[in-house]
């Protein structure tokens, strides 16, 4: 049985706030971490921070939007930019880039300078995405970069949607996956992940039905 990624949840957020430098540090020194999984949207300068919400209201308190605000007041408030991280962390983990907004050229400069390859792939990372329309873009604008449709319910349709994007995979809401779904994946010549664990019990499933990674959390990211 190949064993899956296991990439952490927006970083190790028992220890600091998601999405943070101090959470994906963190992360990435728990034994058996491989990786890291976060969300990117735009600042107001166009710059990529990092963030899952719309808005700063869950995690720092603040009621304003992310694209209300410049990248240097995000920092202020613990809001790392995407270079900041991806030069941290290094180019050894295996980096899930969710991406909860438009490729923008932006986007693409800081990943490509981050984890771009001579050949034009990106070492150790994939980006990810429920946006067609984003990762359609891609396709276009970065076509030997690998991604995956991002979707909660796993299908026939999310199949040929992913196939038609060119996608190299599907990451899916793991209560969605069955041996069955899994091996239509695998027909189709697709990579499955899994999202988002808190039990190894239901990370251990998954691996001996073929997903290669998956994005865990609590328990299941302690092993």
């Amino acid at each position: 049985m190949r064993r899956a990624l296991y990439l952490a949840h927006r970083g190790d957020w028992r220890v600091a706030p998601e999405n943070t430098l101090a959470a994906m540090r963190a992360a990435l020194a728990v034994p058996g971490c491989d990786g890291l999984e976060f969300d990117v949207q735009s600042a107001r300068d166009g710059v990529p921070v990092l963030l899952h919400d719309d808005t700063l209201d869950r995690v720092q308190g603040i009621r304003a939007s992310v694209d209300s605000l410049m990248a240097s007041e995000l920092a202020r408030i613990g809001v790392p930019t995407l270079k900041e991280v991806l030069a941290a962390v290094g180019r050894e983990p295996f980096l899930d880039i969710e991406l909860k907004g438009q490729a923008t050229a932006s986007v693409i400069e800081v990943v490509e300078a981050g984890r771009g390859e001579p050949g034009g792939g990106l070492a150790r990372a994939v980006i990810s995405s429920f946006r067609i329309d984003t990762l359609a873009m891609l396709q276009e604008r970065r076509p030997g970069w690998p991604r995956w449709l991002n979707v909660e319910v796993l299908g026939p349709a999310a199949i040929e949607v992913a196939r038609l994007l060119g996608c190299a995979g599907i990451s899916a809401e793991w209560r969605s996956i069955d041996g069955h779904r899994a091996g239509a994946v695998h027909d189709a010549g697709l990579d499955l992940a899994a999202w988002t664990v808190r039990r190894r019990s239901t990370a251990q499933r998954l691996e001996r039905l073929g997903v290669v990674a998956i994005c865990v959390e609590a328990a299941a990211l302690d092993g």
